[in-house]
């Protein structure tokens, strides 16, 4: 499995990674290996202001249906489209074509409640 060293990481299974003032959020590759393939993903609107730990969406597997949890506050300024026609991107690249939203952070410093690498490793028992 690949864990990304420069990305921060939520107990509830979202990465981000920032760049500047905006984040880019997605699923770990654990968490997509535990859904099992992925069919379906509801992204919010753009201009959707979220606060950390908001339900920013839900995604549809074979094995399950769960939300997605914004890891910190802001607003979103862009989703990826291509998500609506191969959601499969989820599986394939989780922290590449498979990102979902991107969000303008309203407060940097809620990263610093993020999980670093070895955390999340330490979280999921790996």
């Amino acid at each position: 499995m690949n864990f990304p060293e420069n990305l921060k990481y939520t107990k509830e299974h979202e990465w981000i990674s920032v760049n500047g003032d905006t984040g880019v959020v997605g699923i770990t590759d654990f968490a997509q290996s535990e859904l099992g393939d992925v069919v379906f993903v509801e992204l919010p609107e753009v201009g959707k202001v979220l606060k950390a730990g908001d339900i920013f969406g839900t995604i549809e597997a074979v094995k399950a249906v769960s939300d997605l949890f914004s890891p910190v506050s802001g607003t979103v300024i862009e989703v990826n489209k291509d998500l609506e026609n191969q959601p499969e991107l989820i599986n394939k690249e989780p922290y590449n074509g498979g990102w979902m939203i991107k969000i303008k952070l309203s407060d940097p410093s809620e990263l610093n409640n993020l999980l670093d690498v070895s955390l999340y490793k330490t979280l999921i028992g790996q």
